[in-house]
């Protein structure tokens, strides 16, 4: 219980981190373009990369940390670091095909559902 509820926190650390810097940038650069999201998903992965190696490969923190700071934080600050890490990992082990499939799929299907959430919310 108490491992979830550091999560939690770290969750809710990263869901805040993630509105005021994609809001900041907005500000700064307008909405013509997903300015926010695309920093905050590059932010998210390259920190997402750091921590793997630090605290999985390298156990410089123990694994409270790892899910406070993974999987809270990072996982509510943006889920396109895993999708990143994931994909890295299978290129990495040799599996172009998989890692391709993994990138289409995720695209495709994460666009094709955003839309019909649009479209059921739009006829509701």
């Amino acid at each position: 219980m108490q491992q979830l509820l550091a999560i939690a926190g770290g969750g809710a650390l990263g869901a805040v981190m993630r509105f005021g810097m994609s809001s900041g940038i907005y500000r700064l650069l307008g909405r013509d373009f997903p300015y926010g999201t695309l920093a905050v998903n590059v932010l998210g992965s390259l920190l997402m990369g750091l921590c793997f190696i630090l605290m999985v490969e390298r156990n410089v923190l123990s694994m409270e940390w790892r899910g406070i700071i993974m999987i809270g934080f990072l996982g509510a600050f943006t889920t396109f670091s895993t999708f990143s890490m994931e994909t890295l990992s299978l290129l990495e082990s040799g599996e172009l095909t998989r890692a391709l499939l993994n990138i289409l799929l995720s695209v495709t299907l994460c666009l094709a559902a955003t839309w019909v959430g649009l479209t059921i919310g739009r006829q509701i």
